[in-house]
């Protein structure tokens, strides 16, 4: 017996000319509206060549990676049906706005990194953002295959080929800052200036105390002292080298202080007096800086066989801020944070696949994956009140709900789904959107 749920009565055509895909994007489009994006396009990026009406590629770029580009190609999902009346702009073919991207050089990806800072700062004025801030800095790989992208051909030491871009991100999970390098890169190249550059666009929103947390990587004095001449706080992960080795190992054992840890228990912290870069790289001696030096002790990872004798693992770390060193080094691990942004922008924000064979291109695409980034979380902060939700779940949910549009006399109405979960949220969402004024 046949079912009533039978698909064979069903019949499928494509003839909606007001149907719209990714109908939720209205509620982007209406937060970079309000907030002046297309304008502050136009007057940051000056191309000689291919540079005619920047915003609508611009904004075409950005829109396309909120509902999940991640390449070039990807930007004909927003050229489906009646798409564009819910964007504010024109959207660009995907060849328009390839051409634009590979005539991007590295000084139109400094002028596209302003519209970034200005807009991170616009939206810090409309959320009512705290002046306190804490910024994560660190850096990821991003892997590419093959050899023709320019900047990723070489194999670096983890034996894959890729870029190592730098990213800077508050403790809410805003991004502030991003810069793309070549592949083989250290960890900490060009550290200094980036750290000094996103400090500068922190104190330029408004923020007043400031505090940078970064791993390892970023042990190096030119950015402890780009932080001291800011008067920003820092709590930077160390290198351990023999003087420091000598050091822990110097500690009693009646001076480690027990810590909650969540993997496994016998953790502790404790703390040394300790002179920073006493010695230039050259091995000779120079003015160290004071800092507060901690160390946490881990005990092996549950579930391996436990040691006859147990070892610890150590984990140094440099401060100058005061406070008791317990509440120091979860304030420290907090630095993990940062983990959940550099996720979302590769998984879900566009940078698994750096599109282009032009460095100048993958280095304007981060910039752009990171001013669709900010605008999602400000849609789902400013409209809906949430800050904990990732991209991917405000996409599924809220970004992606097809719908369609009518017209009647001089109104047009975007139609929804009936019975749909989050409609009471987003038309909330749509109407706080909506009303936000900017006062610059």
């Amino acid at each position: 017996m046949r079912s009533s749920r039978s698909l064979d009565g069903l019949w499928v055509t494509a003839d909606d000319p007001h149907a719209v895909d990714h109908a939720g994007l209205v509620l982007v489009a209406t937060l970079a509206e309000r907030l002046g994006l297309a304008q502050l396009v136009d007057e940051h990026v000056v191309l000689k060549e291919h540079g005619a009406h920047a915003s609508d590629k611009v904004l075409t770029i950005v829109h396309a990676l909120v509902a999940g580009a991640d390449c070039i190609d990807d930007l004909d999902l927003l050229r489906a049906g009646a798409t564009e009346a819910v964007l504010g702009h024109s959207v660009v073919a995907p060849s328009t706005a390839g051409t634009f991207l590979r005539a991007i050089s590295l000084g139109h990806v400094r002028q596209l990194d302003a519209v970034l800072g200005e807009t991170f700062g616009r939206l810090r004025a409309l959320g009512g953002a705290s002046p306190d801030v804490v910024v994560d800095v660190d850096s990821t790989l991003c892997e590419t295959y093959g050899l023709m992208k320019e900047g990723a051909r070489k194999v670096m030491r983890t034996g894959r080929r890729g870029y190592h871009p730098i990213i800077a991100a508050t403790e809410d999970g805003d991004v502030v800052h991003v810069r793309l390098r070549r592949g083989r890169t250290n960890d900490g190249s060009g550290a200094a200036r980036f750290v000094g550059e996103t400090l500068a666009r922190l104190k330029r929103t408004g923020a007043d105390t400031v505090v940078l947390r970064a791993d390892s990587g970023f042990y190096q004095r030119d950015v402890v002292d780009a932080c001291r001449r800011r008067g920003v706080g820092f709590s930077i992960g160390a290198r351990i080298h023999r003087g420091m080795a000598q050091a822990i190992s110097s500690v009693p054992d009646q001076a480690w202080v027990p810590i909650d840890y969540p993997y496994g228990e016998g953790a502790a912290v404790a703390e040394v007096p300790w002179v920073a870069f006493s010695k230039d790289p050259h091995g000779e001696r120079t003015g160290g800086i004071p800092v507060r030096l901690l160390i946490r002790r881990v005990p092996p990872s549950p579930g391996i066989q436990a040691p006859l004798f147990p070892t610890y693992s150590y984990h140094p770390f440099v401060t100058d801020r005061p406070g008791d060193i317990v509440e120091l080094d979860r304030f420290h691990r907090a630095h993990a944070k940062v983990e959940a942004v550099i996720k979302d922008l590769k998984h879900h924000g566009g940078l698994a696949h750096l599109p282009s064979g032009r460095f100048g291109a993958n280095s304007a695409w981060l910039v752009l994956c990171a001013l669709a980034y900010n605008l999602v979380r400000a849609v789902g902060r400013l409209g809906m009140g949430e800050t904990t939700r990732s991209l991917k779940t405000l996409r599924r949910r809220v970004l992606s709900v097809p719908g369609r549009l009518t017209r009647s006399g001089r109104h047009r109405r975007l139609h929804l789904p009936a019975q749909w979960p989050w409609a009471t949220q987003f038309l909330a969402a749509w109407d706080r959107l909506r009303n936000l004024v900017l006062v610059t």
